[in-house]
């Protein structure tokens, strides 16, 4: 069977070492305002000029260490779960599509009590993170019925 959308399997561990540290920054400067200095951007030179609403909303200075955290998360999470398995067969596709369809539909239902539930600035959040759900619920799912199965092959 061939599959011509997978990442080679070594994708897999480089992807945990772009996760790991991209979750704890993104989290850092989240709940801690932790940033790199060197991300930092001044866009007052780009917004003089601009009248009206649109210069009053634009920040003049901007750090891009959230930006490179969830572009980190995303990146992981995508080489994690969309590696090949060392023995990609037919079962490990079947399995891989049923956990991704298992991931979506536990990311809309999450997304729906969180409409229904949370309002206000809040909902800000749950969007934030709603971002990473569908990708995260699809590698856990997989890698625990991945282990699940090859312990049921090792008995």
């Amino acid at each position: 069977m061939k599959t011509q959308w997978l990442f080679p399997h070594r994708y897999r561990l480089i992807g945990w070492f772009i996760l790991i540290p991209c979750i704890i920054l993104g989290l850092a400067a989240l709940y801690k305002e932790f940033y790199f200095d060197f991300l930092t951007i001044d866009l007052r030179s780009t917004t003089q000029g601009k009248s009206g609403m649109s210069a009053f909303f634009e920040p003049d200075v901007i750090n891009l260490t959230d930006e490179l955290a969830a572009l980190g998360v995303i990146a992981g999470l995508l080489m994690i779960g969309f590696s090949r398995e060392a023995i990609e067969d037919e079962m490990v596709s079947q399995l891989r599509l049923e956990c991704l369809q298992w991931s979506v539909y536990v990311n809309y239902i999450i997304l729906a009590v969180a409409i229904l539930l949370v309002h206000g600035t809040r909902f800000l959040d749950v969007m934030l993170y709603n971002m990473f759900t569908v990708l995260l619920v699809f590698v856990i799912r997989f890698r625990l019925l991945m282990l699940k199965n090859s312990r049921v092959l090792a008995l």
